[in-house]
């Protein structure tokens, strides 16, 4: 069985003739466009995050109202640049979003591609250490996320606050959100074919 999906950049641009002027032009027309989709049979909507460009940039807000709008269609991104994420926030995010939707959700995540902004990320706070890459900087931001998602201890409680000296997991949890996320490899050989598994 085959499965048939569609991905979605987000472009928008103030011009003439265009469907699509406005950054909440292409929301609410992904969200439409996601419920259409469900109508007529599709699989899957997936998003393509970019930064510093007229294109999505925030993919969990889109992908809960795309969620709540619909009931069979597997919902993700391809591919969520790790380099600009805070993982806490981000699993925080990702499981309030996969929680709406029923456990749909596909998440891609990817060391990033070229950007229009250099280094952008900095921007965003993530400076790699000394002797340390940008892919780096993903990657352990993958690591984080992933040991959130799956319920991991990552704060010290206050023992005032909650009469306990454990560690806290942010929350929600999704249970089986760590077995839909995928690793998306850069250009190059891929071994285990166009996407592994993080």
């Amino acid at each position: 069985m085959k499965n048939i999906g569609f991905l979605s950049f987000g472009h928008y641009r103030d011009v003439q003739g265009s469907f699509v002027r406005t950054a909440r032009d292409a929301l609410l027309q992904t969200v439409d466009l996601a419920v259409a989709a469900e109508e007529i049979g599709v699989d899957g909507a997936y998003l393509r995050v970019h930064h510093f460009a007229p294109q999505f940039a925030a993919p969990f807000p889109l992908l809960s109202a795309m969620a709540a709008r619909t009931h069979r269609l597997e919902l993700g991104t391809a591919v969520i640049d790790m380099r600009y994420e805070n993982p806490l926030y981000m699993a925080e995010e990702a499981a309030a979003a996969d929680l709406i939707s029923g456990g749909r959700l596909q998440l891609g995540l990817s060391r990033g591609s070229p950007e229009p902004a250099l280094r952008g990320y900095e921007a965003f706070g993530y400076v790699p250490a000394d002797g340390s890459t940008d892919a780096d900087e993903a990657r352990k931001h993958t690591l984080v996320f992933r040991a959130a998602i799956a319920g991991a201890g990552l704060a010290a409680a206050d023992p005032v606050m909650t009469g306990s000296s454990g560690a806290l997991s942010v929350e929600p949890q999704s249970p089986g959100l760590g077995d839909r996320i995928w690793w998306g490899p850069a250009p190059g050989p891929r071994p285990n074919g166009p996407g592994s598994r993080a």
